[in-house]
């Protein structure tokens, strides 16, 4: 059975449209399926734990998201046990940082299609976090920082939803990038890295630790990393001028700011983060409030996902 969770407010309410013209292709393929509209924020983890129950080892449901990267964190999150899904995704947010990094299709009806199909499943390995004593997971990224300060002023932006009606959402990431450089105080912090390795930064503008290559709409942090090895990928911004981050953010897209000092990649299984202050961070996009520590590691079972035909 199919199961599609549905986020109709996608991009600024594009996404209702899309899952009209996917529900279309469904009826005239004649394809038995259930389908839940989200209502709320949060609502896509708790659809997520229902339908998961309703899966086992021998027989999986197929879990379709249909919505933004920040979805896919709520749908994961909400998934009770990984044997008894099968992932499927169709994006209809703006940044597709997800469809990038695990090289899905970003064409809605193309990636019904696959979906449908359902020839080639891989697994994909599921970060986490704990804030306020709830486990978060992400299939992309979480951030520490300037990252996530940007986020969380795009979300509350009211520009964000007019701009993504043009098909210009990005500008406004843009725009908040630039402003928050003007004002973000780089900050004493500390990574234990699989608990043991210490590594210290005394300015640090953001770390963000990769389950994906891109975040934040294609800025390719991580070059090396891939979602299915086990480890998770880390970048340090630090100790640069404000103008050299603005020289060294746009050869991120092309994985080029890595040549640049200050720019630090590493590899883990888990790490803890802590900050000499309290800092905005995210997970997938998506805010996740104000804290000074936080640990991340990687779920034991992996999460299988319906990927396109090589």
């Amino acid at each position: 059975m199919y199961y599609f969770i549905v986020n109709p407010n996608s991009r600024s309410g594009a996404g209702r449209n899309i899952w009209n013209m996917l529900r279309s292709e469904l009826a005239v393929r004649k394809i038995t399926y259930k389908a839940y509209l989200t209502e709320y924020v949060g609502h896509a983890t708790k659809l997520a734990h229902e339908i998961s129950t309703k899966g086992t080892v021998e027989e999986p449901a197929y879990l379709i998201t249909v919505g933004g990267d920040g979805t896919i964190h709520e749908v994961l999150t909400g998934i009770q046990d990984f044997d008894s899904v099968i992932f499927g995704y169709i994006p209809t947010g703006s940044g597709n940082d997800f469809c990038r990094g695990m090289g899905l299709l970003q064409d809605p009806l193309k990636a019904l299609n696959c979906v449908l199909r359902k020839e080639r499943i891989q697994s994909m390995d599921v970060p986490y976090i704990n804030i306020n004593n709830r486990h978060h997971r992400f299939g992309i990224s979480m951030g520490i920082g300037y990252d996530a300060s940007v986020c969380q002023e795009v979300l509350a932006s009211p520009a964000k939803k007019i701009l993504n009606r043009l098909g210009l959402g990005k500008l406004i990431y843009l725009a908040v990038a630039l402003k928050q450089l003007i004002f973000v105080n780089p900050t004493p912090m500390t990574l234990y890295l699989d608990g043991g390795r210490r590594r210290t930064y005394k300015k640090v503008y953001f770390t963000a630790v990769m389950n994906q290559k891109y975040e934040g709409g294609g800025f390719m942090f991580c070059p090396k990393a891939k979602s299915n090895d086990g480890i998770l990928d880390v970048i340090v911004v630090e100790g640069m001028s404000k103008a050299k981050v603005l020289c060294c953010l746009p050869t991120a897209f092309f994985g080029r700011h890595i040549h640049f000092k200050g720019v630090h990649i590493m590899r883990c299984k888990s790490i803890e983060i802590n900050s000499a202050i309290p800092l905005a961070i995210h997970k997938d996009g998506e805010s996740g409030g104000i804290r000074s520590e936080i640990s991340v590691s990687v779920e034991k079972k992996a999460l299988k996902v319906i990927m396109p035909v090589l």
